[in-house]
């Protein structure tokens, strides 16, 4: 499969959230990460855009009955950008962590420049 775009990683928010899962998550992160890099329209099941929140996407992860969310943002239309991930315990994403991650992506883009 020919690769669409690249995923970059943010300071370490990700990489140490990614460290503490058990391996069936760590697998399943990494077989989504793979969608995502190689086809040309990722499925919504994987990626949603959050209404309101100015170009903020999570990646959404499922194993067994538990549900993982892991927030990214485009950036020149191939790049991935990861920020903040958690497990999601609740029906609705936690608005702390929607602002924490609009936080993330804020300084991203502020530190590019």
């Amino acid at each position: 499969m020919r690769k669409k775009r690249d995923i970059i990683f943010y300071k370490q928010y990700f990489t140490k959230f990614f460290a503490e899962q058990p391996i069936l998550v760590r697998e399943k992160i990494a077989y989504v990460f793979k969608i995502v890099r190689t086809v040309e329209k990722i499925p919504r099941k994987f990626l949603k855009h959050l209404a309101d929140t100015e170009g903020l996407y999570e990646i959404r992860i499922e194993v067994n009955s538990n549900a993982y969310r892991i927030f990214c943002c485009f950036d020149k239309g191939k790049l991935v950008v990861l920020f903040n991930a958690f497990q999601k315990k609740a029906q609705k994403t936690d608005k702390k962590e929607i602002r924490k991650a609009l936080k993330l992506k804020d300084e991203y883009f502020k530190n590019k420049k």
